[in-house]
């Protein structure tokens, strides 16, 4: 057996979780840090900021996760939100070497986060795709989205300030990689 010049770490299917999320938009109006709002989430309980996500059902895509677990922690339905944005995804067809291209439209990942817990806590590795995600139809907060056990609310803040508010120094950036983004390229328009 030969070995590979690079590191590689392997999961099987008992020690990891999928989870996905995303950083959440609104009042998208001139492309500034002072129209533009983020969606946080503050634990009640543990007294932090975070951004929304949660684990992937059974069945369910990715980005199908990080909207659902969006729309649940927050309460505002949302969709991913097409920007132009470095991507190492192949364009369909397409068969390149493995580089960096910028896209237009693209709901790729922004951001991926692998928090391994360690052996012997029982909760394996969890892999965090994080997505930009806009609020879509009225931006109106629906009640009862959260499970029994949740204990969250729902903050906007200037997506300037937004990453300095949250608790977790990964979590701190993803939100300015998203902002990047969503500042320095012609995103589609926030509302539908």
């Amino acid at each position: 057996m030969t070995g590979t010049p690079y590191t590689v770490k392997q999961y099987l299917a008992g020690d990891f979780v999928v989870s996905a999320g995303s950083v959440l938009f609104r009042d998208h109006l001139k492309n500034t840090p002072s129209n533009l709002q983020i969606c946080l989430i503050y634990n009640t309980t543990t007294k932090s900021y975070q951004l929304p996500k949660g684990r992937k059902d059974r069945g369910e895509s990715i980005e199908q996760a990080a909207v659902r677990e969006t729309f649940e922690e927050t309460g505002y339905e949302c969709e991913l939100w097409p920007q132009r944005m470095l991507t190492r995804a192949l364009v369909p067809g397409q068969n390149i070497h493995d580089v960096v291209q910028e896209g237009d439209g693209l709901v790729e990942p922004i951001a991926v986060t692998v928090r391994d817990y360690g052996e012997g806590t029982g909760k394996g590795t969890k892999i965090i795709w994080w997505y930009i995600t806009k609020v879509i139809d009225d931006g109106m907060q629906v009640e009862g989205t959260l499970l029994d056990y949740e204990t969250f609310e729902s903050v906007w803040v200037d997506a300037g300030s937004a990453a300095e508010r949250l608790t977790l120094e990964k979590e701190r950036e993803v939100v300015q990689q998203a902002l990047e983004i969503v500042l320095a390229k012609n995103s589609q328009p926030l509302e539908n």
